[in-house]
């Protein structure tokens, strides 16, 4: 019998994407025919083979407006000539190409809204481009054959604005059979892996590594602020205590969680797609026993609740993340207690549980 085939479109490089690494991966495993659809920047490496089939689409815009005018449309025309039985539109930035292609070839269509993109900072401080894709949203949302979340909080907001129902699919790691890692290095290690993006407080942390001592901060990722935040380590002469890691694969990611000692979570709430946030690094750092530190939002206070699995600060200061980076680094007690507490949440929060939940969505497509 043929396999189903399912499409899935985002706007990135594909090689750093660990939730669609997952999903990808594990819609193969269950029976089908997947394709991720990505875009190829002028400095991507090459495509690590996966078990599912990868496609880049070159475009001469790197950001901004243009950018997205340009890859919607080169992948409505890629996806207009392609066989598949499945669409799935990752986030906004790729829902309009999902939305006109799946009416028009009258396949089924899913939403995967990784965040809610409407209110992400670089949206909500620019009120015009908030609108468009407000408008967007509002035509295309209401029409897809299934949808799915990251966190209860998000699929709570969709369902009562868009009057149809959100799966909550978490983004958590597979169980790690790999151990912590015990380094003996004298000077501990904090990281930070993610977009270097606005609103991710990496530049109140610079400032915090100032009053840091015995510990280094590293940096995994690359964004909008990279060169930015290079200068400002630079000229606060921190050379010495912040290391930037730049892009780094997610295998290579994982072992470096593993030897970290604490894991930042660091987020302005600058929107309410940062206040209802349930990142991937949280599980990460929970997979590695690793305590974090978090932000006293919704969904990381839900699971202080039931596991202590690192610190919530209220905000950004620096005092509360010098506060709490004392506390992680000299309370040896109180840190070996959120370590076992981290152990406890790992058999908890797994991709082994989650993807039932993701597989269920699919099949019950292909019975309506």
């Amino acid at each position: 019998m043929r396999r189903k085939r399912i499409v899935c479109t985002v706007t990135n490089d594909l090689n750093y994407d660990q939730r669609m690494i997952r999903i990808c991966t594990s819609l193969v495993e269950a029976g089908y025919d997947v394709c991720l659809v990505g875009r190829k920047k002028k400095n991507s490496i090459p495509l690590k083979k996966r078990k599912f089939q990868q496609k880049r689409i070159p475009c001469f815009f790197e950001k901004g407006k243009f950018f997205y005018l340009e890859y919607n449309f080169r992948l409505f025309f890629y996806l207009l000539f392609l066989s598949f039985d499945i669409l799935n539109s990752i986030d906004l930035d790729t829902i309009l190409p999902g939305y006109l292609i799946s009416k028009s070839k009258r396949k089924k269509w899913v939403y995967d809204a990784h965040e809610y993109f409407t209110e992400v900072p670089e949206v909500v401080g620019r009120p015009t481009v908030q609108k468009i894709w407000k408008v967007i949203e509002g035509i295309a949302v209401p029409k897809v054959d299934a949808a799915y979340t990251v966190c209860s909080s998000l699929a709570e907001l969709f369902e009562k604005e868009y009057k149809i129902k959100f799966e909550v699919i978490r983004n958590v790691p597979f169980r790690k059979k790999d151990k912590k890692i015990k380094t003996g290095e004298k000077i501990k290690t904090i990281l930070y892996q993610g977009a270097l993006n606005e609103g991710r407080g990496l530049e109140e942390m610079i400032e915090a590594m100032q009053e840091i001592e015995g510990a280094e901060l590293q940096i995994a990722g690359e964004g909008d602020l990279s060169e930015k935040l290079r200068q400002k380590v630079k000229a606060d002469k921190l050379e010495n205590k912040i290391k930037f890691l730049g892009y780094v694969q997610p295998e290579e990611l994982s072992r470096l969680t593993l030897k970290a000692d604490i894991g930042l979570n660091l987020l302005e709430n600058k929107g309410l797609s940062y206040y209802y946030s349930l990142a991937n690094k949280c599980f990460d750092y929970i997979q590695a026993g690793v305590p974090g530190i978090h932000m006293d939002f919704p969904e990381y206070r839900k699971i202080m609740e039931t596991h202590e699995i690192g610190m919530l600060i209220p905000d950004l200061q620096k005092e509360h993340l010098v506060r709490a980076i004392h506390k992680l680094l000299r309370d040896e007690s109180y840190y070996l207690e959120l370590q076992n507490n981290c152990k406890a949440a790992a058999e908890f929060y797994i991709w082994e549980k989650e993807v039932e939940k993701l597989i269920s969505v699919y099949r019950n497509l292909e019975t309506t």
